[in-house]
């Protein structure tokens, strides 16, 4: 059987349905003579008999009903990763594999909602990761793009920037320090800091946003869920340093504020990351093109009313912008 094609296995298949040489070479435009000569092919391989003729009819052999029904499922095995190689050749059919960090699942359906809109039949696999998690999604090539804050330093990936990522100090709106302006650090210093865990994208923002300043800082209490945190901050249980993509609801309702602290928002960016020698679907590259030329603006939309925040020009290169430091 190993030398057996799919071309002698799909005539075989026509004239076992049609129990008939002559009506299977019909329905695949071949001669009858042809149509006999690979049936004859594929019983050589098998070495055994799979039609028997009874009187003017033919019949299938014992052999031949098993090998219709493995015919069967082998082509149409066939058939359906001739569709999924279709679907890579375009855009509308193809599957999105896409993951984002946990600041993102605030705008980021958004994106996909609209994406999917203009490019109908796409089928999406959204997933939300801490920073860990995604890196280790995009080393094991699990999904096609990677949306963060910090692309790794220690993988080779191609990285673009595709929207500003401001970060801020949220504190309740009943906070004393709330209203004042140009808060020095060292007042900031003194009030309890509720952040996240060490080796979130947040954290590592913290620490790029404070520098060495950071150890100044009263850590009171570290928590892996952002919304815990604002809930936290919002009982009065500290300030804290959040991405202003994550706040923007509690600011439009009053139960957050934005501290005008000196050196501050710290002022990041979006990246699109996939690694470097990854072939990109045609579904993948039209994703990323969308996130270029349409994701600042869509999450600018999404996020609506936010801080009065002062970004600089998106840089137009691939490589980390460096963000502002408190000095």
């Amino acid at each position: 059987m190993k030398n057996a094609t799919l071309r002698q296995l799909k005539v075989f298949e026509a004239v076992a349905r049609n129990l008939s040489f002559s009506r299977a070479a019909e329905e695949l435009h071949l001669t009858q003579p042809a149509v006999s000569i690979q049936v004859k092919k594929l019983e050589d391989h098998v070495a055994l008999p799979l039609f028997e003729q009874l009187g003017k009819k033919i019949h299938l052999t014992p052999a031949g009903i098993e090998m219709l029904h493995s015919s069967r499922i082998i082509i149409q095995q066939f058939k359906e990763l001739e569709d999924t190689m279709t679907q890579f050749q375009g855009v509308s059919g193809g599957k999105l594999n896409v993951a984002v960090i946990s600041a993102g699942d605030y705008f980021f359906p958004r994106l996909l909602v609209e994406f999917a809109r203009r490019h109908s039949g796409v089928s999406l696999n959204f997933g939300v990761c801490n920073r860990e998690e995604l890196l280790e999604q995009l080393n094991d090539n699990l999904t096609d793009l990677a949306i963060m804050v910090r692309p790794p330093m220690d993988m080779d990936t191609v990285n673009e920037v595709f929207a500003p990522h401001p970060y801020v100090v949220v504190a309740a709106p009943d906070h004393p320090m709330a209203g004042r302006k140009r808060i020095p650090l060292s007042r900031l210093a003194r009030e309890p800091f509720v952040v996240r865990e060490k080796g979130s994208d947040t954290w590592n923002s913290m620490e790029e946003g404070f520098g060495e300043h950071l150890a100044d800082l009263n850590i009171a209490m570290e928590i892996k869920s952002t919304e815990t945190i604002k809930q936290a901050v919002i009982a009065g249980m500290g300030v804290s340093f959040l991405s202003a993509h994550t706040i923007s609801r509690e600011l439009q309702v009053g139960s957050l504020t934005v501290l005008d602290v000196q050196g501050f928002p710290l002022m990041l960016h979006w990246y699109v990351v996939h690694r470097r020698n990854k072939r990109l679907t045609p579904v993948a590259q039209a994703f990323k093109n969308f996130l270029m030329t349409d994701g600042a603006a869509l999450i600018e939309q999404t996020i609506g009313s936010r801080p009065r925040l002062s970004a600089p020009a998106r840089p137009k290169s691939a490589s980390a912008p460096r963000a502002r430091r408190i000095r």
